[in-house]
């Protein structure tokens, strides 16, 4: 870099250098607006024979832009790092992100999201990406109309705001009709959390399966998306019901359920099959390799990043909501 006297030019002499004034030589070299073609020229020109380098405080000064955008995880630490849906979520945004400029910042919380939407709408970053919201973490409501946000997984309340998702309702009809064709009459679910959309939506798929199947469907446990809390949802579902298949949430949940029925000596497929939810490698590792439904997590990942640049370039777009297909991906569980 040239340097005057043996130091950095300074803005100061950018600016005189190019007979302009000193706001307008920091909004020319930031990106800042209102400035004139020839003044724009002449900034350029004394910028290139000084060697200056600008200052990334004083061009996201300028712009109102800090070069960052946040994947948001309203989840517990330990629940994210066991998660291979949300590691999977991290990956597709990183990866997507790689050939741009911006910087990810990860916030991980769900005992403070009110600090979590101070955070983002204070300007700390451009925008954010918000993978597996949840009913009452206040994130849909409290974003709502501020700096540009794309959600993984379908928010409760859809207007105004965008997001991208795997069809959960016709995945879990899907991985139900599995259990129909089977033969098995009686199907239970050991469904996700309320919560959360893709609790409910699977819960729905499964629900229309039996329904179109003329099958009851009154054998169901809620649980969230953990090993421990799947296993004991099983548990309950095993003393009051008599089944002999189970469509169960995720893959992870699968595990989870694959114990409880170990416990009491059933076997899969002979005594209970089994279907699950996400191919995200705990199916394979299962045996009988677990029957499951495809979750697209890095296309839904590079998708929302996709959606959320085009948003930075643009934030008068109009929302958008994206639901990705499902696909069966058979093992020996069924």
């Amino acid at each position: 870099m040239s340097t005057i006297s043996g130091r950095a030019p300074t803005l100061d002499e950018v600016a005189r250098e190019a007979g302009v004034s000193r706001s307008t030589a920091s909004r020319a070299i930031n990106g800042g607006k209102r400035v004139s073609p020839t003044a724009q020229a002449a900034v350029d020109d004394a910028v290139q024979r000084l060697g200056f380098t600008p200052n990334p405080a004083a061009r996201a000064l300028a712009t109102q832009q800090t070069g960052s955008v946040a994947l948001v995880i309203p989840e517990p630490d330990d629940r994210f790092l066991n998660d291979p849906f949300l590691l999977g979520v991290l990956r597709g945004v990183s990866g997507a992100l790689a050939v741009t400029e911006l910087q990810l910042v990860l916030l991980i919380s769900n005992r403070t999201p009110g600090r979590l939407v101070r955070y983002l709408q204070a300007g700390h970053v451009d925008g954010a990406i918000i993978a597996s919201p949840h009913r009452g973490d206040h994130l849909e409501e409290g974003l709502r109309g501020s700096r540009p946000i794309v959600f993984i997984g379908r928010p409760f309340e859809m207007n105004g705001l965008s997001f991208v998702d795997v069809d959960n309702v016709t995945g879990a009809r899907l991985a139900t009709e599995v259990l129909v064709r089977a033969g098995r009459t009686r199907i239970g679910t050991v469904a996700g959390p309320t919560d959360m959309t893709a609790g409910q939506d699977r819960f729905i798929g499964w629900q229309e399966a039996l329904d179109a199947a003329g099958l009851p469907h009154d054998a169901a446990e809620a649980a969230d998306f953990s090993v421990p809390a799947a296993e004991a949802a099983a548990e309950r579902l095993l003393d009051a019901h008599d089944v002999d298949a189970i469509f169960v949430a995720s893959d992870t949940m699968a595990v989870g359920v694959r114990r409880a029925l170990d416990r009491r000596g059933l076997r899969v497929p002979d005594d209970v099959a089994l279907v699950g939810f996400d191919d995200l490698g705990t199916a394979e590792l299962m045996h009988p390799r677990l029957t499951t439904m495809s979750n697209p997590v890095l296309d839904l990942s590079a998708r929302a990043t996709s959606m959320l640049l085009a948003r930075l370039t643009d934030p008068s777009l109009p929302p958008e909501h994206v639901l990705l297909p499902t696909r069966l991906v058979s093992g020996g569980s069924v």
